[in-house]
């Protein structure tokens, strides 16, 4: 077995953005369609209401959708687009109720999730609720195999 660290890419800030503005776009059309649907069935049947039962519900769309994907396979199509995941600390795959954790802050409350990520761990290059949840995003393309010992390598964009 080799003895020498495994190397992970942490996955750069403006690839992570990118992903997650191709995830919002994603999830938000499919909500959007679900939420237009209701209104019609709505109208159809005689109701006078202008809100759809998807109304304030973005979010936790986009918990869920975070959470399966990235439970299941460590990455969101997004992710997936940029070749980034997410994984543990060591590059290995992620649960779903670790998925659920990391994708809480980014669902419900990213502002203050990278805010506290920039100003506390800045130098890991990771969000609250990556630090919360023991995860990094990485980069993909990277050799596969498992590690004995593990070396970060930060993308330049500090």
């Amino acid at each position: 077995m080799d003895d020498s660290p495994r190397t992970l890419h942490i996955a750069a800030w403006d690839d992570r953005f990118l992903a997650w503005l191709l995830d919002v776009l994603l999830v938000g059309v499919v909500l959007s369609a679900l939420g237009e649907a209701a209104g019609v069935f709505s109208l159809l049947t005689g109701s006078l209401s202008v809100t759809t039962p998807f109304t304030g519900l973005n979010g936790l769309g986009l918990f869920v959708y975070w959470t399966v994907l990235e439970g299941r396979q460590g990455k969101s199509v997004g992710k997936t687009v940029m070749n980034i995941a997410v994984t543990d600390e060591r590059g290995e795959a992620i649960d779903y109720g670790t998925a659920a954790i990391e994708s809480f802050g980014k669902a419900f409350l990213l502002p203050l999730d990278i805010l506290v990520g920039w100003l506390a761990y800045d130098e890991e290059g990771i969000r609250l609720f990556n630090k919360l949840s023991s995860t990094i995003v990485i980069e993909t393309d990277e050799e596969d195999g498992k590690p004995t010992d593990v070396e970060y390598v930060y993308p330049d964009d500090k």
